[in-house]
């Protein structure tokens, strides 16, 4: 094999990136030209354009708050609208553009960014960095993204690949790649359990390996979730006490903003070893002619008090795929934590807690380096593709249910949460009305029966259908997911031949926590989506049998909706009674 055709594995994280190859039988990671194993994902801009990425950029951040831009993949693939809460999280300007999109407005060059831009200067630092370290020209790359991104944010990463001038290969999960990485050499029969909390997003994953076969058995998750909102509690914790100190408030002057981030990440990172830390941070503001500074004291047990919300918020992912697996937690062999922010010692007890780990004398693997392995996993994955490796299969799974928008409200699924990808499946529909020349088709994501409480993901319109009676055109829609979790969907009107189709893009986007959302609503609407369900077939029913007889129809509606009202009261009366 050419030595540069081998394939580059990328972690493109939220705080930091890593790049790795294989070497031999192994993946390594590659340094930057800074020496650094890993590469802030920080990019900032001076006076006539100058350019400083990773660990130059970040040094900067404090001096340069406004043209420096970092966290970015919080941002990525999404519409400015679900992320409007999230702006004061950041020193830079973040501004909607002309479509919705979000523009990063950089005002040094009176210039804005997409996230797409900013997070291909990150890959194409890290990529340039090996092939000088390596004396080669690499460029087909496998790209991984956090389990639960959807189609948008997959998509948009992709998209900074290209505007790179790299070829993405594949795009796979992180806790997937995490698993490869641990396990590729094992070739043992084992339940994997995978904790991925990196700086922006949270995953879980749930894995059965074996000699040849990796196979995802279900995955959850929150995409909004990380080691920054750690960073932001204490940094609200530091703020709040000093606007009620001295009525200041450091959210307005972004310099001081940047600096009490950047110290509150490096209190979170020693609250994790110790006990006690201080946080200084001199000639931040002034009062009456006063310089003023912050100094205070952070404990463990307060740090624990202030993030308690954040790490309840790891319960459900990790529950839910435990449910969704199949799998006993006796049954599970090794526990894997994966990102930095896997190491606040509130979370690890959590994982402990949740699978019973002292209960069943088990401990939590760490052999693996928890900011490297996603990185490496990629790698195995480009060996897996480019033949280094043999007899290796990767079986992904797709996080939440598709389907489509049906007569009466209702979401008609087509293809379950937790398939295996890639897959492609069909369902037969049909019209509604006679005559009908066209139908739309709304393709939806999400886990409740009706649709207004799922996400619309696109639609399309079908036009074209034969104008024959209601019922009697087959419509075949097809949704097929590639392996990097891509979803196209196609419908098909079998006698005329007439075909549409989509690609997911942008306007498929989960705002903050709906994922999360999603599910648990779900299960907790779970016997009035049903009752509602068959409120609404009911009637569909009924409406065709007495068209002829208007009265009888609004009579019967009457009747109908009196018995809906009433199971409404008898769901609520239900809840009442859980919660007492």
């Amino acid at each position: 094999m050419n030595k540069n055709d081998k394939i580059l594995g990328i972690d493109l994280g939220t705080t930091n990136s890593v790049i790795s190859v294989l070497e031999g039988a192994n993946p390594i990671v590659v340094p930057n030209s800074e020496g650094y194993r890993t590469t802030p994902s920080v990019v900032g801009y001076f006076s006539q354009g100058k350019q400083v990425v990773g660990h130059i950029a970040k040094r900067q951040n404090v001096i340069n708050p406004l043209n420096t831009f970092y966290s970015v993949k919080r941002f990525i693939g999404c519409k400015f609208v679900d992320i409007e809460q999230e702006i004061s999280r950041v020193s830079y300007k973040i501004q909607a553009g002309i479509d919705g999109t979000i523009k990063f407005f950089c005002p040094i060059l009176e210039k804005e960014f997409s996230p797409e831009e900013i997070s291909s200067i990150i890959l194409k630092k890290l990529v340039n960095d090996t092939n000088i370290f390596l004396k080669s020209n690499f460029k087909n790359i496998i790209l991984t993204v956090p389990a639960y991104f959807n189609d948008s944010q997959r998509i948009a990463t992709q998209d900074a690949a290209l505007l790179a001038g790299l070829n993405v290969l594949r795009i796979i999960n992180e806790p997937t790649a995490a698993a490869l990485a641990y396990g590729f050499e094992k070739k043992k029969n084992e339940i994997l359990f995978i904790f991925d909390l990196g700086g922006g997003t949270f995953d879980v994953s749930i894995l059965e390996t074996s000699e040849s076969l990796f196979e995802v058995l279900a995955t959850s998750g929150d995409i909004h979730l990380g080691g920054d909102d750690f960073d932001r509690v204490i940094s609200e914790y530091i703020i709040n006490n000093f606007k009620m100190k001295y009525g200041i408030d450091l959210n307005l002057d972004k310099q001081a903003l940047q600096r009490i981030i950047e110290s509150s990440e490096r209190a979170k990172i020693e609250l994790s070893t110790l006990q006690l830390t201080y946080i200084n941070i001199p000639y931040i503001s002034k009062y009456n002619n006063e310089t003023l500074n912050i100094n205070y004291k952070l404990s463990r047990m307060e740090f624990d008090s202030l993030t308690e919300h954040l790490v309840a918020r790891c319960q459900t992912p990790i529950k839910n795929a435990i449910i969704s697996s199949n799998i006993q937690l006796e049954n599970i062999n090794e526990i894997i934590l994966v990102g930095g922010s896997s190491r606040i010692p509130a979370v690890r007890n959590l994982v402990q807690n949740i699978l019973q780990l002292k209960y069943r004398n088990k401990t939590l693997n760490e052999s693996v380096n928890p900011d490297e392995v996603v990185a490496l996993g990629a790698a195995v994955q480009g060996g897996i593709l480019s033949g280094e490796i043999q007899d290796l299969i990767l079986v992904d799974v797709t996080p939440l249910s598709l389907g489509v928008a049906v007569d009466g409200g209702i979401m008609a699924r087509v293809i379950q949460k937790n398939s295996s990808i890639p897959i492609r499946k069909s369902e037969i529909f049909s019209t509604v009305s006679d005559f009908q020349e066209s139908a739309d088709v709304q393709i939806l994501q999400g886990e409740r029966e009706l649709v207004s409480q799922n996400k619309i993901i696109g639609q399309f319109t079908l036009h074209g259908i034969p104008k024959i009676a209601k019922g009697v055109p087959l419509i075949k829609i097809t949704f097929d997911i590639n392996t990097d979790g891509i979803l196209a969907v196609s419908a098909c009107e079998e006698s005329s031949g007439i075909e549409q189709n989509i690609i997911i893009t942008g306007t498929a986007n989960l705002s903050k926590d709906e994922i999360l959302r999603i599910i648990q609503d779900a299960e907790k609407n779970k016997t009035l989506d049903y009752f509602l369900v068959e409120f609404i077939n009911t009637c569909n029913i009924c409406n065709t049998i007495l068209l002829c007889n208007i009265y009888k129809r609004i009579y019967l509606n009457y009747i109908l909706k009196m018995i809906f009202y009433f199971l409404c009261i008898l769901r609520s009366i239900s809840l009442n009674i859980q919660n007492i």
